[in-house]
């Protein structure tokens, strides 16, 4: 007795009755989506479906012959996906095969945007679709953490090697380029600034207008200076630059007699205008003669500059000894 059916389309929603003659009688709700509205009740079932294994089956007797056995086949209208099948006899000469989509399942659901009611409620293809998208919800929100973790790093990075005052470079990340330098041999220059008359400043106005002080200062340097220098706050009113690839004197003078002229220019602060200037000492990371200094020397011989530069009167900037090599990038 074959089932009614209703009853066929709640147990076995891909079902396919084919009668003795080799017709489909009639098809499951989904089996139907499956077909993407193309006719399949009244055709023969091998213009409907391609069994090719374990063997092929063109005929009612040759899938009776297969009966109970496991089935691959494809549907030759609407979804080419490779489907798992039984076929079984109904009784009456002929066949009732009942598919399912096997591992496909979630490109299937993809694809025909099929929901839970076009499944069985015993089919564990239910079950299996939950742990899927439970899967991907704990891979996004993993990928979504690790996004959020790379970003929260990069962050306390750049924190880490940035002054908080003036978005410049602090001494830590100072060190770390001019190590690489350094070990990398490249010709540069090592610009060692002091602000003059910055006591001054925050002795008379207070800390606050000297921090707006620095903060203009620092915005004069990244003026003029190019992308690929390294501009560093490295202690109160302290500052280094690094030209990387710049080592000729005539530049350089003229670098730095440009920055002592701007930052000298009045800073507005409130309701009053404050006046700082600035002495530069200049060393270079390839002298033209001896051996090439480490950093700390480096910064001692730029320092040397400096306060060479402040006996000449202030304002004003010096080279170390000896000549380095002249050059340009």
């Amino acid at each position: 007795m074959i089932l009614p059916s209703d009853t066929l389309d709640a147990l076995c929603p891909m079902h396919m009755h084919i009668g003795a003659d080799g017709g489909v009688r009639r098809m499951g709700p989904t089996l139907r989506k499956l077909m993407e509205g193309a006719a399949g009740e009244g055709a023969q079932f091998a213009e409907m479906m391609d069994v090719f294994r374990p063997r092929r089956a063109g005929t009612v007797p040759d899938l009776l012959a297969l009966s109970g056995r496991r089935l691959q086949l494809r549907l030759c209208r609407g979804s080419q996906m490779v489907l798992k099948g039984l076929a079984m006899p109904d009784g009456q000469g002929g066949v009732i095969v009942n598919m399912s989509f096997g591992i496909a399942v979630v490109d299937a659901v993809r694809e025909h945007a099929l929901t839970s009611t076009d499944f069985a409620v015993t089919d564990l293809a239910i079950d299996m679709l939950y742990l899927v998208e439970a899967k991907s919800a704990a891979f996004e929100a993993s990928r979504t953490l690790n996004r959020r973790l790379q970003g929260a790093m990069l962050a306390a990075e750049q924190r880490a090697y940035t002054d908080t005052l003036t978005g410049l470079r602090n001494r830590r990340a100072l060190d770390h380029v001019l190590q690489r330098l350094l070990l990398e041999g490249g010709n540069f220059a090592l610009l060692h600034i002091d602000l003059d008359y910055f006591k001054q400043v925050n002795d008379t106005h207070g800390h606050a207008a000297g921090d707006r002080v620095l903060q203009a200062v620092a915005r004069v340097m990244l003026e003029l200076t190019r992308k690929d220098d390294t501009v560093a706050r490295i202690g109160g009113d302290e500052f280094v630059i690094l030209l990387v690839g710049l080592t000729d004197r005539v530049r350089l003078s003229a670098l730095a007699e440009q920055l002592i002229h701007r930052i000298e220019r009045p800073i507005p602060v409130e309701d009053v205008e404050c006046r700082v200037s600035a002495s530069i000492g200049i060393a270079f990371g390839a002298p033209k003669t001896g051996a090439r200094p480490g950093a700390e020397e480096l910064m001692e011989r730029a320092d040397s500059a400096l306060y060479r530069a402040k006996r000449q009167g202030r304002a004003q900037h010096a080279f170390d000894e000896p000549t380095p090599v002249e050059g340009l990038r």
